[in-house]
């Protein structure tokens, strides 16, 4: 009769060997785990300290990659954006954008097209924060000058389905 050997793959016999070979490196069997106490596993944990950091926005700024002709002297507005004219929701109303003041542009003589060296003219296209304090607080992290333009909070004014048929001269509307 026959034997029927099993499969064992090339790499699975080779890993099994190099780990039986080699007596450097530690390998624990199964039979020769120990069990831990709680007490082991969880060990006092050394008393916290505060640190104090000093100097933290000059450094971003400086690995930033902006040029220095377009660090300090930036003026930055924060602002709600308006609703659009179209008949659209408020959707996109909720967050805080940032727009920077506009540097010197000049026309491409090849193409006609509008061209700058500014890297952040286009800063306000993407950024979009969850509160005013964080667009402040990026403002001071760049160095930036900021004007906060506060928003006009629209106001809804309660009216009940009733009063379109009240029977006031003023409301009333003629059918005839």
């Amino acid at each position: 009769m026959l034997g029927i050997r099993s499969y064992v793959s090339p790499l699975r016999s080779m890993a099994r060997g190099l780990a039986t070979v080699d007596k450097s490196v530690p390998v624990t069997r199964l039979h020769d785990a120990k069990r831990k106490s709680l007490e082991e596993v969880l060990q006092p944990t050394p008393a916290k300290t505060n640190v104090t950091v000093v100097g933290e926005y000059d450094e971003v700024m400086d690995i930033a990659g902006v040029p220095e002709e377009h660090m300090e002297p930036r003026t930055a507005r924060i602002f709600k954006p308006a609703r659009e004219a179209t008949q659209s929701g408020w959707n996109n109303t909720k967050a805080w954008k940032i727009e920077l003041d506009n540097r010197e542009r000049w026309e491409n003589p090849l193409m006609g097209w509008a061209s700058t060296g500014d890297p952040l003219s286009n800063i306000s296209m993407n950024m979009d924060f969850a509160s005013k304090e964080d667009a402040i607080n990026f403002c001071v992290k760049n160095r930036w000058s900021y004007e906060v333009d506060e928003p006009h909070e629209r106001h809804i004014k309660p009216k009940a389905y009733g009063s379109n048929f009240s029977w006031k001269a003023r409301t009333r509307v003629s059918t005839k």
